[in-house]
């Protein structure tokens, strides 16, 4: 791992992990914030992006996540509401299943919390859920009330030491394992078409997806929307601010030229995207990020055991 990364996450560390199939884990700590992710073994890869251990010891907490894939996420202490960005207020279910967001969203805890989360690529939404993503696009449901296993892992992880994460997580993967449900190939076809669209330019055009796959715009509009929570031209600039604003803290590239070069129309046009998607502005970004925002960028040094769309989002 860089410097930067140890410049932005005040100290971040790799570790590698005592056996099994996980490589490494990614940790940092940043004020009251500690955050680690934990790649997935190879079987589950192309369903879930990481799992993550996310720890605040104030008392009262607010930060903003940036736009992301969906996630689901047991309270193992603590809870508070997330705010959506437009408007809508939700509280935090003991077992939170958070749809696509597709701009920022700001969260409040009331109390010290820990968190384990699991970040969800298409397949694993399909998974764990099975509905139009675009239906969840920011949005929560209590997924305990959906299926009595999912409450009977949240009382597990609760009774582990507070400290031996790495245990509930492997204890995650085992109970994950159980659940996936494999796709048809022309739906893996799909989904690899699109996220190789979304990572392979600046500002992915929709007509080149159109042109990959051979489907008509109406027809992509319903995929995506079902796999990702949103239409192309959505996606494309929720995924264009995510990859720039990545270049803006890890990389310190100058987000003036990352304007000229992502087909932003002006730095105005620049700004309110990054603002929209990541909240934080890109001056922010490079001068004052929040813990959050810093420690959520870790996840790109995760490497090639994270499908390379979740180290984005």
């Amino acid at each position: 791992m860089g410097s930067h990364l140890n410049d932005i996450a005040g100290g971040a560390v790799a570790m590698p992990d005592a056996g099994g199939p996980l490589s490494y884990t990614v940790a940092a700590a940043q004020g009251p914030v500690r955050l680690r992710y934990f790649a997935p073994p190879e079987h589950l890869s192309a369903y879930f992006g990481s799992i993550y251990h996310f720890t605040v010891s104030a008392d009262h907490y607010a930060d903003a996540t940036r736009a992301d894939a969906p996630q689901l996420r047991f309270m193992l202490a603590g809870g508070g509401h997330y705010h959506f960005q437009d408007g809508l207020v939700m509280a935090t279910p003991d077992v939170c299943l958070l749809g696509p967001t597709m701009g920022a969203t700001r969260f409040v805890l009331d109390h010290p919390a820990r968190v384990l989360g699991i970040s969800l690529l298409p397949a694993g939404w399909v998974t764990l859920h099975g509905g139009d993503a675009s239906m969840m696009a920011d949005r929560l449901c209590d997924l305990a009330q959906q299926e009595e296993g999912h409450a009977r892992l949240l009382e597990q992880l609760r009774a582990f030491d507070p400290d031996d994460a790495d245990a509930m997580v492997a204890l995650c993967w085992d109970w994950l394992a159980q659940l996936v449900k494999p796709l048809r190939p022309a739906s893996w076809d799909l989904l690899a078409a699109v996220d190789a669209w979304l990572m392979g330019e600046g500002s992915p055009r929709p007509e080149v997806l159109a042109q990959t796959t051979g489907l008509s715009p109406r027809q992509l509009a319903r995929l995506t929307n079902k796999y990702y929570g949103a239409p192309p031209k959505l996606l494309a600039r929720k995924y264009r601010a995510l990859r720039c604003s990545a270049r803006i803290a890890l990389d310190h590239e100058s987000w003036q030229q990352l304007c000229e070069d992502g087909g932003f129309y002006d730095q105005s046009h620049f700004i309110r995207e990054i603002k929209h998607f990541i909240g934080l502005t890109p001056h922010q970004l490079q001068t004052e990020p929040s813990a959050v925002a810093q420690l959520t960028l870790l996840r790109r040094s995760l490497g090639s055991d994270v499908a390379i769309l979740n180290r984005l989002s």
